[in-house]
């Protein structure tokens, strides 16, 4: 497998008042295409800060992020917001979703906004409402779901672009435990039957678990970075 990201010497830091105050300290690592990678630790840690500078959401204070060959911080605004909207599908603890708007238009709304034909993406759309068991419910509003439907929803939506990459910040994190099992299985097939690069960032052992790979941060430096080989082995 080829990389398709690369984080290297990368730092973040705040200054408050005369303090300056270091969130990430000297990170860096690979991903090889495919990979379902876990970044876990406990709150304060710097994981959520790490993932949204993997999806150019934040900016470094040094040190260089690549996606396949392009390098973030060489990319203008531009550049930046294309590469978010057809390279990276984001997945929020909070869902996102927009109340007035339907299941089906909640995941096409990354389609609208890169200024595509919706009516080219009929069939995309419904082989994805496949995958997430959302079929019956594409007329819904997220006001008529469950937290575990709307979640699928907003999985839907990160998948619509096919992105060769999906960021998760702790998906599973407003669940019950039912729930985020199933959540968690469904990450797992759209890695190991889409081949999707999936990056999720938990304080959870169990959801770290379905990763194939566990990077440990602390006080933001990497204290592990193992592959998990004993990984539930959950589809059927």
């Amino acid at each position: 497998m080829n990389n398709i990201m690369e984080v290297r010497d990368l730092n973040k830091s705040f200054t408050v008042g005369k303090e300056k105050i270091d969130i990430l300290k000297n990170i860096q690592f690979q991903i090889k295409k495919g990979e379902f990678v876990s970044i876990m630790g406990p709150s304060g840690s710097g994981k959520s800060t790490l993932l949204y500078m993997l999806g150019a959401l934040e900016t470094p204070s040094s040190g260089i992020i690549r996606i396949d060959d392009m390098e973030l911080h060489q990319l203008n605004d531009k550049k930046e917001s294309r590469l978010r909207r057809r390279k990276i599908g984001f997945v929020f603890q909070f869902y996102n979703l927009v109340p007035n708007l339907t299941v089906e238009e909640n995941i096409l709304l990354p389609i609208l906004l890169d200024g595509k034909n919706i009516k080219a993406y009929k069939q995309k759309l419904q082989e994805i409402l496949d995958i997430v068991s959302m079929t019956d419910r594409k007329k819904h509003t997220p006001t008529e779901l469950s937290g575990g439907q709307q979640q699928r929803v907003a999985i839907a939506r990160a998948l619509i672009n096919d992105p060769e990459i999906i960021l998760a910040d702790e998906p599973i994190g407003n669940l019950d435990s039912k729930t985020g099992l199933e959540i968690m299985k469904l990450f797992q097939y759209i890695n190991q039957q889409n081949n999707k690069t999936i990056i999720q960032v938990t304080h959870s052992l169990e959801s770290a678990a379905f990763g194939n790979r566990i990077i440990n941060l602390k006080d933001g430096t990497i204290l592990s970075d193992v592959q998990n080989d004993n990984k539930q082995a959950l589809l059927q």
